[in-house]
């Protein structure tokens, strides 16, 4: 066992499933809690702010500081205000990262052909003619990043397409991959997370439902991690990764057996 210091927890497929708080969760933030664990809570969802976060686990019983909530959106809009200022961004997005970018002061463009940066993102709206603009704006060699990876998105009935779905057709025509993807499981979403959390890595626990991110992004930071069975991932899958968690728990209730 070890004194963690520090928990990074997801959110989708670990504490809620669409807006159904998942069993057990109360008792594996109270386990934490008492084991004196500072929370970050990082969302790989790049349609909200921590504000969002807040508000929907609020009803739950759990009150976090927007201070401690990261998401795939706010690490691309403070990286992308901090190393392309003043550069106008093509959005392939939804409207709410749009608000969210704006918020950070980064310039956006609805011109594919006056683009000096490309930002691939989920967008309900994605139609042959946003594929199509997206393909103008990367026909110049500028910098292309990706919100996520997540190919899929769990909701009240399931799944539906995300961000890594989009990304591969914006690829496909554009020849392509991204420079970077800024949520996790980067090394900058990694950065963000050390950053918000001024932890030792060593001593810091991360866990999630998804192996090519939120263990992935653990193992790359140097952090533990435990996969929680209660989203995306099953035992079957997990025997095929070559993606390995330290820990595999039921789901987050079980949490207190790592303290």
């Amino acid at each position: 066992m070890t004194a963690y210091e520090a928990v990074v927890l997801d959110v989708d497929g670990t504490i809620v499933r669409g807006e159904e708080l998942l069993p057990g969760v109360i008792d594996g933030l109270r386990a934490l809690e008492a084991a004196g664990c500072s929370r970050l809570l990082f969302s790989n969802n790049p349609t909200r702010g921590p504000a969002h976060y807040r508000e929907k686990l609020i009803p739950h019983g759990i009150d976090i500081d927007p201070e401690a909530v990261l998401t795939s959106a706010t690490v691309s809009a403070e990286y992308l205000a901090a190393t392309h200022p003043d550069e106008r961004v093509f959005l392939v997005g939804d409207g709410r990262l749009e608000a969210i970018l704006e918020d950070a002061a980064v310039e956006l463009t609805s011109d594919p052909d006056a683009a000096e940066v490309v930002l691939g993102s989920f967008d309900r709206e994605f139609s042959f003619k946003t594929l199509w603009e997206s393909l103008r704006a990367l026909e110049d060699a500028i910098p292309f990043y990706g919100t996520d990876p997540d190919v899929t998105i769990p909701v009240d009935e399931g799944e539906i397409p995300g961000t890594g779905a989009i990304l591969a057709a914006m690829e496909a025509v554009a020849g392509r991959e991204p420079d970077a993807i800024l949520g996790k499981p980067s090394s900058i979403a990694a950065t963000a997370a050390r950053d918000r959390l001024d932890a030792d890595p060593a001593n810091t626990l991360v866990v999630g439902d998804r192996l090519n991110t939120d263990i992935a992004l653990g193992n790359r930071a140097g952090m533990e991690t435990a996969l929680v069975l209660t989203g995306v991932t099953d035992r079957a899958a997990l025997a095929s990764s070559s993606i390995e968690p330290d820990h595999v728990l039921e789901s987050l209730a079980a949490v207190d057996t790592l303290l």
